[in-house]
């Protein structure tokens, strides 16, 4: 059992709900408003008016939500939960997520999907890491919200490098039929839920697989969104 902090992960103060991780002081000062395409998720002059890019040409999904820039401190927690333990930041951390996906359905009319999945991790890198950490963020998200969550709805195929050493074109072509789908999802209304967005080249892959095996609609939430 991991045991639930006492006091504010990036604070240290005590917390009056434990189980939240985080205080609501900091809280706050992560899930700060900034003007945001609603389809792309980098800032835009105005919110939630979609941005340039956007309509010249679209993303393979049709809504994001991301919590914040890859900036401090939401970056230190990142990374204190990808790879210094910090799993039982996984719940606060989707916490912030849900924080997000309410105000977007109350700003801009975000429709629920009915189906989350997790972006797949290879396997190797999954055994060395111990955990997939979107399927920690979208657990609680598919728990909280009421939708479905089948964790082995996706599978990698194949081990590729990191991604965040590759620039956008190879990322596209490093993951190119690097997924298979293992769920229906005809129909279906699906989030995509991953820890940190770069390129959009992941989701995009999996957002086309989605839609080739007759996905409604795909939206895609995380935490960051790099600049």
């Amino acid at each position: 059992m991991l045991s639930i902090p006492t006091r504010c992960w990036l604070c240290q103060m005590p917390l009056t709900l434990a189980s939240h991780g985080l205080c609501s002081c900091c809280t706050r000062v992560l899930i700060r408003p900034r003007h945001r395409c609603p389809c792309c998720g980098l800032p835009a002059r105005t919110s939630p008016s979609l941005c340039g890019r956007c309509v010249a040409k679209p993303p393979p999904w049709q809504h994001m939500v991301a919590v914040g820039d890859y900036q401090r401190p939401l970056s230190t927690l990142v990374h204190q939960f990808k790879f210094s333990g910090g799993v039982a930041l996984a719940s606060p951390l989707a916490r912030l997520m849900l924080l997000n996906i309410l105000a977007a359905r109350r700003d801009r009319a975000l429709p629920l999907p009915d189906l989350i999945v997790s972006v797949p991790l290879a396997l190797r890198r999954q055994w060395r890491r111990g955990f997939n950490q979107s399927a920690l963020l979208a657990e609680p998200l598919a728990r909280w919200l009421g939708c479905d969550h089948p964790p082995a709805a996706l599978r990698r195929l194949r081990a590729a490098p990191l991604q965040h050493h590759l620039n956008a074109r190879r990322r596209a072509a490093n993951l190119k039929n690097a997924f298979q789908l293992e769920f229906p999802v005809a129909g279906r209304h699906i989030a995509i839920v991953d820890d940190v967005i770069t390129t959009g080249s992941t989701v995009g892959e999996i957002a086309r697989l989605l839609a080739r095996h007759g996905a409604a609609a795909t939206q895609v939430w995380c935490l960051c969104r790099t600049l």
